[in-house]
């Protein structure tokens, strides 16, 4: 079961995509890993990529996210965004594009987004190509992805949870103000 552990819509239940092609990120990880970033979260434009049910991006709107913007290519995860964006009423909040992740990300400019979230398949390679497209171009000023406990990922912050993992980076790019 999918749910939102926090905020404006807690407890709610979300949709998750049909098939067995989706591992959704469990509430113990969810949990730690919006603790770590709950600062970055209040009136933060967000991204969400691989995002599946859309579960990380609708537990930062729930957080006080002004927006988030999914990205997804499989029919499934694409059917569950619409419908668990339409249950929670965030239409105007949400925007969901049909799009493959890294390619995606490499059209953005650097900073585009206050807060990135990316959960990609743990087979092949796609953590690690979007880890190097970040490093190249932060499009985002926190960026943090899950990826197996197995991946070592240098030059960011990675906090264990079982087999799961979840790396941080902050960018260095200077603020607006």
């Amino acid at each position: 079961m999918l749910r939102i552990i926090a905020g404006e819509f807690k407890g709610r239940r979300l949709k998750a995509p049909a098939g067995r092609t989706v591992r959704p990120t469990g509430d113990r990880v969810k949990e730690a890993w919006f603790s770590i970033l709950q600062e970055s979260i209040p009136d933060a434009r967000v991204l969400d990529l691989f995002a599946g049910s859309g579960a990380l991006g609708f537990e930062a709107l729930s957080r006080g996210a002004v927006s988030v913007d999914f990205v997804e290519t499989h029919r499934a995860s694409l059917t569950a965004l619409k419908a668990n964006t339409e249950a929670l009423k965030v239409e105007d909040r949400v925007t969901i594009h049909r799009s493959d992740a890294r390619r995606f990300a490499e059209r953005l400019q650097p900073g585009a987004y206050d807060v990135a979230f990316a959960d990609p398949p743990y087979a092949g390679d796609k953590a690690a190509e979007l880890v190097e497209l970040y490093r190249t171009s932060p499009f985002a000023r926190r960026f943090s992805i899950e990826h197996s406990a197995d991946l070592i990922v240098v030059g960011g912050d990675t906090r264990r949870y079982g087999d799961t993992a979840v790396t941080f980076f902050e960018s260095p790019l200077p603020s607006n103000s």
